[in-house]
């Protein structure tokens, strides 16, 4: 029996990342370093980028906590790559990107250490 093997990657039907399956060559040929892979959660199959080597996420929140982090408040108003803290959830997290909303509310995007991705409002 085949032995599956799974990876965290970034799924683009679900915008998350989630573990995946990692498929065997489809009989078409794959640029090297790219790889099928089946998303475990909306379970469609997508064509990822395999990373030499892997980010390791913990370190760089660990070096987070000891840098001047910015508490999260709707009311503040954060920069891209902008650490902050979320005193309500307990989480440190990085700002990934900014956008302004249908209702003219901004909204940041933030990798959180235990959470993962999720989108808050900013002024």
């Amino acid at each position: 029996m085949a032995r599956i093997k799974n990876i965290e990657a970034h799924c683009s039907f679900c915008n998350h990342v989630h573990k995946m399956e990692l498929s065997a060559e489809l009989g078409t040929t794959v640029a090297e370093g790219k790889r099928w892979a089946k998303c475990k959660k909306c379970k469609q199959t997508v064509l990822i980028v395999l990373e030499e080597k892997p980010k390791d996420s913990k370190a760089a929140f660990e070096e987070m906590r000891n840098e001047e982090v910015k508490s999260y408040s709707p009311l503040s108003s954060f920069n891209i790559g902008q650490s902050l803290y979320h005193e309500k959830w307990n989480d440190f997290g990085v700002v990934l990107s900014k956008e302004i909303l249908s209702d003219g509310k901004k909204s940041i995007t933030v990798e959180f250490e235990k959470l993962g991705q999720k989108k808050l409002l900013a002024n």
